[in-house]
């Protein structure tokens, strides 16, 4: 079994900070553009957790128990990408988000911290949402596709394949909210 290295790099700060270099066969270039494209869904990742938990949390009206329980079902989907895609990051020799305050300079999911949102757009905004990270996760294929890293790259297509359902979900159910009442 091989020794583990580190390296010494400064950070932002100008503090050193110790990182893992962690074997790979992939050049170093192409782990370091995995890892970033991962850091940044992973910060998307968190972002549509939040929010879909927060629409969870205050929806309201006639199928309230049903999109309720929509949402809390997506929404566990969604976090349990966190800890693989931070795992994928590590194991390429990345480091990974360490705050809220990095999710938030990192993710491209918008926040909806409106006092009230009706249900179907509650349910339109996640669809959308869950549209752009798919359109995101192909991107990120791209990359490890170019890498040869099959490894980040079938976990994607998992998850592009789980938010694609997402999506279609809260598609066909926003259209059924905006036909209630016809």
């Amino acid at each position: 079994m091989g020794k583990v290295d580190t390296k010494i790099e400064a950070s932002k700060s100008g503090m050193p900070v110790l990182q893992l270099a962690t074997p790979t066969d992939l050049k170093a270039q192409a782990a370091k553009d995995i890892a970033q494209a991962l850091n940044t869904l992973l910060a998307d990742v968190f972002a549509l957790y939040l929010k879909t938990k927060n629409f969870h949390w205050h929806m309201s009206g006639p199928h309230f128990r049903d999109y309720h329980l929509l949402l809390d079902d997506q929404s566990d989907q969604i976090f349990e990408m966190t800890d693989p895609m931070a795992e994928r990051v590590r194991k390429l020799g990345g480091v990974t988000l360490r705050s809220i305050g990095h999710i938030s300079r990192t993710q491209r999911v918008k926040d909806n911290d409106a006092d009230f949102v009706a249900p179907s757009a509650m349910l339109k905004e996640l669809c959308a949402d869950n549209k752009m990270l798919a359109a995101h996760l192909r991107e990120a294929h791209g990359i490890c596709d170019e890498a040869h890293d099959i490894a980040s790259a079938s976990l994607l297509e998992v998850w592009t394949d789980e938010t694609e359902r997402r999506t279609w979900f809260l598609f066909e159910a926003s259209r059924s909210a905006d036909d209630q009442g016809r």
